[in-house]
């Protein structure tokens, strides 16, 4: 399967051509402001760097920040209204009652709270009351919102009365865009309502984006499919991409991560991914990212759906270098996609990092002669400013005393030089595109989270029964069944309910099905 694998960054736009496993040709080009110019610029050069022609392309898998960028940003997000059943109860919280203001704003601000839901053990809260859902429809019409997201009490555990609001809301209201929280989130109400409304205000945006991309891929001649990956390391197609654009957050790191632990065949350690802006620092565990256990902030809204443990920091290639007189002070702001017009080894006025490693001679980019005037002792108190930083975000990054290696990826890999705190330091061929690499041998995963009583089923029962069901998920999502494998099973005890209740967790993971 020749497969294309593009990541686009906020500085660069990476491109590989991998044919099975080999990586044949991989390409950076600067990401645009309308992001599109850049992935089509990308997909000509890696094609050209390839010799490969389009026809023989099968697949597309596509990273992109695009819908992070737009919650962070509070851009082009349509309004939103939140519907949550679970009346008489959850009264007192209401739908985006943890919101930052503005972003409550940018969406519109509309929550309703109506009946229904249901017990950990899928007893009824109360029953779906339809007069009140059809009110609540007229006053979504009267209001000219176009998208619903639909929250009901454990619906994780029993999604019916989701699916029954959905449809009555559908119906009252032609053309709307309804995303239910039991197809995002896990067990945790708010975090999984917060998702789904984040999911839904996205849900414009990922119509235009996703038909930009396939235009971008039909212009270069691809008739391959098309995947986008999600953060959990693993692909969606298109269509359902374009109906969850939240799977997609964090699924740059993610892919970075999977990158790193095939270019090095190493499936536990650190990995720094070092791009023109920041370092994402994370730990794999049997070659995918540790997920986060903890709610996840995303534009200062908790969620809790499937994330990994990568924290950043703004240090990159582009990174500004200013020397106080009393220290070195490096990032967090960076000249980002402008590094060839504003660092100094490009005719720029701005010393950043690159100019730095230039400068030392370990790297030649650029016109060397421009940073002449940097003397040794500010080279190296730099140098060591810049390992100090990242000795920190290794040190955070370690759950154990053992001495894991660090894969160190990403264009601005160049800043590194030796071992980080002591740690072998590991960067494997291709290591400037491993995110796209990543995307381009990303799986197809199926998940389940759900509580158990085992009161009325055994343990063993309840996590065959997980399992099952997480790979009957994979399957639907596209993966082979013959090559699917169990990843995580995680079996957590929830004491303050009765019946002896377990939540258990299950991902399954497979290759890709061609054909």
């Amino acid at each position: 399967m020749i497969r294309i694998g593009i990541d686009v960054g906020g500085t660069n736009t990476d491109a590989v051509v991998m044919d099975g496993t080999t990586v044949i040709a991989g390409v950076k080009a600067a990401t645009t402001g309308d992001v599109m110019t850049g992935v089509v610029n990308a997909l000509k050069a890696v094609l050209e760097a390839s010799k490969m022609d389009a026809s023989a392309i099968d697949v597309v898998m596509i990273g992109t920040t695009h819908f992070t960028n737009a919650v962070v940003q509070r851009r082009d997000l349509a309004k939103t209204a939140a519907v949550r059943l679970g009346l008489p109860a959850t009264a007192s919280l209401p739908p985006m009652v943890d919101w930052p203001e503005d972003l409550k704003l940018a969406i519109g601000g509309t929550g309703y709270l109506a009946h229904g839901g249901n017990e950990f053990d899928g007893r009824v809260i109360s029953p779906l009351d339809e007069a009140e859902l059809l009110g609540i429809a007229e006053d979504i019409k009267s209001k000219g919102i176009n998208t619903i997201a639909i929250t009901s009490v454990f619906s994780p555990v029993t999604g019916e009365f989701e699916k029954q609001a959905g449809e009555i809301l559908a119906k009252a209201l032609p053309g709307v865009h309804i995303t239910l929280s039991s197809d995002i989130g896990r067990i945790g109400l708010l975090e999984r309502e917060n998702a789904a409304i984040m999911n839904a205000c996205l849900r414009d945006l990922s119509k235009h984006v996703i038909e930009a991309f396939r235009k971008a891929i039909t212009e270069t001649g691809i008739k391959g499919r098309f995947y986008l990956t999600q953060n959990d390391g693993t692909l969606m197609d298109a269509e359902f991409a374009e109906k969850f654009p939240v799977l997609t957050f964090a699924s740059g790191p993610t892919n970075s991560m999977r990158g790193a632990a095939f270019l090095s065949g190493v499936a536990d350690a650190i990995v720094v991914d070092i791009g023109g802006t920041t370092s994402d620092v994370g730990s794999l565990h049997k070659g995918f990212p540790r997920q986060a256990t903890v709610a996840v902030e995303v534009g200062g809204v908790r969620t809790n759906f499937r994330m990994p443990d990568v924290f950043s920091i703004g240090l990159g290639g582009g990174s500004h270098v200013v020397d106080t007189g009393d220290a070195i002070k490096v990032g967090p702001t960076s000249v980002g996609y402008r590094i060839v017009t504003e660092a100094l080894i490009f005719g720029g006025k701005t010393l950043t990092t690159s100019d730095v490693v230039v400068a030392s001679g370990r790297y030649e980019l650029g016109d060397k002669s421009k940073v002449a005037h940097l003397t040794p002792e500010f080279i190296a108190r730099t140098q060591a400013k810049i390992m100090s930083m990242l000795e920190d975000c290794v040190e955070r990054s370690r759950l154990s005393p053992d001495p894991l290696p660090v894969i160190v990826v990403g264009g601005g890999s160049i800043l590194v030089d030796g071992p980080i705190g002591g740690l072998e330091v590991i960067k494997p061929n291709h290591f400037a595109v491993a995110n796209a690499v990543g995307a381009a041998i990303a799986q197809v995963s199926g998940e389940v989270d759900r509580v158990y009583a085992l009161a009325e089923i055994g343990r063993d029962q309840a996590l065959a029964d997980a399992k099952e069901r997480a790979t009957e998920a994979a399957v639907s999502a596209g993966a082979l069944r013959s090559s699917i494998e169990i990843v995580d099973v995680e079996d957590v005890p929830l004491a303050y309910l009765p019946g002896n209740a377990t939540r258990v967790r299950v991902k399954a993971v497979g290759e890709l099905h061609v054909g």
